[in-house]
């Protein structure tokens, strides 16, 4: 079908202009001004509404296959794909964790079956899986990155092998994405903790997951890095002191080492865990409100790059669990762009700015083809929002396989109305069209 979004405040690229948009065989045949066509169009009345391109979220763990009692790829995308996620780009640590081309593959055959979102998987590595990573390469423009966990993980996802590491960060050709903290100081600062105070709760999570930890795996990353001259993208940025290592001095598209900031971390500090206790419980930590200022200041300022979720479900049995053995991570995805538009309404951030953050800088970041903007010939992923249509979280409304959600009781000022994925409009007011699935991204890599 082909649409005509008629009269709405179009975001992009650093403006809001009022307009029409034209959406043709699935990509932005026109926009801007009062656009008048032939062909037979389905209009949509945007007056009042703000249209965006979809975001992208570049890390999310969709938990399939083999953690499906917690997510799985159809549940998680159809609940992004409400929250105004048009793409995702999915971690490996699944069960068997993706240590191979073709384990690797088999995630893409899934997303193709079952995702309402566009999708894309990293290459995971091991201490000894180097060959697999390698072969990566040869599609380079197909897959999204490969994923390094440098501090602790699930399995036998840690890579502490400073051979394997030179090897990563020699021979790769796609974007390293990395998470940083590092084991041994992690380890050193549990067994303190436990010396202080034998039972231990939520709010110890970033004493023992603290700055130093982040700061030293990230430094070393880089250090890697700027050896072998590696495009590094840190994730999940929580620390003042980490910003010091990040500049806003050179262009996005020209940054060899970029960083991610996420929701979580720009809205909650240790002083919620009070009250929220393990559902907060992430890794990285969320850590004491002056880390949360002075993330906002490097988001703002462009030391870090791009906003993601790090969503990563589990039952609520399981985050129920004592501190020790509750796991680590919390569901975001259909609910971060609605936070980022709170902070819009708290004057915070520019609504411009959030769509930079969200989709331009993602798409410039990883050099996604055709995506991430309202530009003419582009795919057609797009976001229709109320900034006055108020949103509250509930059990009714949470579309995560795990049915619960850290912001339930939070009422948001804005909603999301429509979602267009690849020019179809897949969610409207309410309402799924599941007849289409989402398409493996691609990327423009020399």
């Amino acid at each position: 079908m082909n649409y005509l979004i008629r009269n709405t405040s179009i975001v992009n690229e650093g403006n809001t202009i009022q307009g029409d948009v034209f959406i043709k065989n699935g990509r932005i045949e026109k926009v801007g001004g009062t656009i008048e066509v032939q062909e037979a169009v389905t209009e949509i009345d945007g007056t009042g509404l703000h249209l965006l391109p979809g975001a992208i979220d570049d890390q999310v763990h969709f938990r399939e296959p083999g953690l499906t009692h917690k997510a799985n790829i159809y549940t998680e995308a159809k609940a992004a794909v409400a929250g105004g996620v048009t793409s995702f780009m999915e971690m490996p640590n699944t069960k068997p964790p993706v240590f191979s081309q073709e384990l690797l593959e088999q995630k893409y055959d899934i997303g193709a079956q079952t995702s309402l979102a566009n999708y894309s998987f990293f290459m995971g590595t091991a201490n000894d899986n180097i060959e697999e990573v390698l072969r990566t390469n040869e599609k380079k423009d197909r897959v999204c990155g490969v994923k390094i966990f440098m501090g602790s993980s699930t399995g036998n996802l840690l890579v502490d092998n400073p051979l394997m590491l030179e090897k990563v960060f020699g021979g790769t050709e796609l974007l390293i994405a990395t998470h940083c903290e590092d084991e041994a100081i992690i380890k050193r600062n549990l067994e303190a903790r436990k010396q202080q105070k034998p039972v231990l709760d939520a709010s110890d999570h970033p004493i023992i997951r603290d700055e130093e930890a982040c700061f030293e795996s990230s430094f070393r990353a880089i250090q890697f890095a700027k050896k072998h001259n590696s495009r590094l993208h840190i994730l999940h940025i929580t620390t003042e002191k980490e910003l010091q290592l990040f500049t806003n001095m050179v262009p996005l598209a020209d940054k060899r080492i970029t960083a991610e900031v996420c929701v979580h971390h720009l809205h909650f500090t240790s002083d919620d865990y009070a009250a929220l206790g393990n559902k907060i419980k992430c890794n990285p930590a969320i850590k004491a409100p002056f880390n949360r200022e002075a993330l906002w200041k490097g988001l703002l300022d462009d030391r870090l790059d791009v906003i993601a979720t790090d969503h990563a479900p589990h039952t609520i049995e399981e985050k129920n669990e004592a501190y020790e053995h509750a796991h680590a991570g919390l569901p975001l995805v259909q609910h971060s762009l609605l936070t980022m538009l709170y902070y819009v309404q708290q004057g915070r951030i520019t609504i411009e700015k959030v769509v930079e953050k969200m989709s331009h800088a993602v798409a410039t970041c990883f050099s996604i083809k055709e995506r991430g903007f309202i530009r003419e010939g582009y795919y057609a992923d797009l976001v229709l929002v109320n900034l006055n249509q108020p949103y509250t979280v509930n059990t009714g409304n949470i579309l995560y396989k795990c049915g619960w959600s850290p912001f339930e009781g939070f009422t948001y000022p804005a909603s999301v109305t429509h979602t267009f994925v690849n020019g179809r409009l897949v969610y409207g007011n309410g309402t799924f069209d599941e007849s289409n699935r989402g398409m493996r991204l691609s990327f423009n890599r020399d």
